[in-house]
C-alpha cells in the first residue's frame, strides 16, 4: 500500500473520530441545557393529570396554580401510615412497583382536592396494556366507595382501538361507579365485553363497557384498577373510622 493511501485512510479514521467527538459533545449539551425545561414539562404533565381526574380542565400555563388551589393535602402512605409531602405528585409510580417487586416497601401517594365543598381523593395506577405500560390517576368521593372521575394515558396502545383509553367516552364512563358490591366486598371496576348496562346508566353493576376491538387494553385497565386501588385500602379504613 502506497504512503497516500495510507494517508487518506488516515484522515478517514482521524475525521470519523473528530466527528463521533462533536456530535456527541453537543448532544450531552443540548441534553443538559433542556433537562430543566424537560423534568419541569413532566411535573406540569403530572399536575394537569391529576386535575384532569377531578374534572378541572387545566393549561400548561396555569396547572401549577390550579394544582395548588384544588390540591389540598398530599401524602405518601406506607402501611396504613401516612406523612405529608408536598412533593408526592413526583414520586416515580414505576420505581415504586418495582421496588415492591423486589421485596421492598412501595410508598403510595395520595392526593386530597377539594371541588365545590367536596372532599375528593386521587391515587395514581400503573399497568400494562397490549403493548406497553398504560396509568392514569382515579379521583374518588368521600366516601371511599365510588369514583369521582379517572384519566388514562399510554406508551404505544393501537391507535382507535387500546388508544381509545385516553377518550371521553371510555373515561366518563367511570364517574359514579361503586367500587364495592352489594356485600361491601371490595370489587373495583371490570371493563366488560359482555356488559348488559350499555348506557352505563347502572352504577352498582362494578362494570364498564369495553372498547370494541382492544380487549387486552381494556383487560389491563381493570387489572391495574384492582390491584393498585387495593393497596390504598388499608389506609382507608382508618380514614372510615
Amino acid at each position: 500500500m502506497s504512503t497516500k493511501r495510507t494517508d487518506k485512510a488516515s484522515y478517514t479514521i482521524i475525521f470519523s473520530i473528530i466527528l463521533v467527538v462533536v456530535v456527541g459533545s453537543l448532544l450531552a449539551f443540548f441534553a443538559n441545557a433542556t433537562k430543566e425545561l424537560r423534568v419541569n414539562n413532566d411535573k406540569v404533565k403530572s399536575q394537569m393529570d391529576i386535575l384532569y381526574s377531578m374534572g378541572i380542565e387545566s393549561t400548561r400555563a396555569n396547572a401549577t396554580e390550579m394544582f395548588n388551589k384544588y390540591i389540598t393535602k398530599q401524602y405518601v402512605i406506607e402501611g396504613v401510615n401516612a406523612t405529608e409531602n408536598p412533593e408526592a405528585y413526583l414520586i416515580d409510580i414505576k420505581k415504586e412497583q418495582n421496588k415492591a417487586k423486589e421485596g421492598g416497601i412501595q410508598r403510595l401517594p395520595l392526593f386530597v382536592g377539594e371541588k365545590e365543598g367536596e372532599k375528593i381523593y386521587i391515587v395514581p395506577v400503573r399497568g400494562n396494556g397490549l403493548w406497553d405500560a398504560i396509568w392514569g390517576y382515579v379521583a374518588l368521593n368521600g366516601d371511599l366507595k365510588s369514583i369521582y372521575g379517572v384519566f388514562f394515558d399510554h406508551k404505544g396502545e393501537t391507535p382507535g382501538l387500546g388508544a381509545n383509553i385516553t377518550e371521553p367516552f371510555f373515561k366518563d364512563d367511570f364517574k359514579g361507579e361503586m367500587l364495592y358490591d352489594a356485600s361491601g366486598d371490595f370489587k373495583s371496576i371490570e371493563i366488560s365485553k359482555s356488559n348488559g348496562d350499555p348506557n352505563n346508566t347502572d352504577k352498582k353493576d362494578n362494570q364498564v363497557d369495553a372498547i370494541s376491538g382492544a380487549t387486552i387494553t381494556g383487560n389491563g385497565v381493570g387489572t391495574m384498577l384492582k390491584k393498585d386501588i387495593r393497596l390504598y385500602l388499608p389506609y382507608f379504613e382508618t380514614l372510615k373510622k
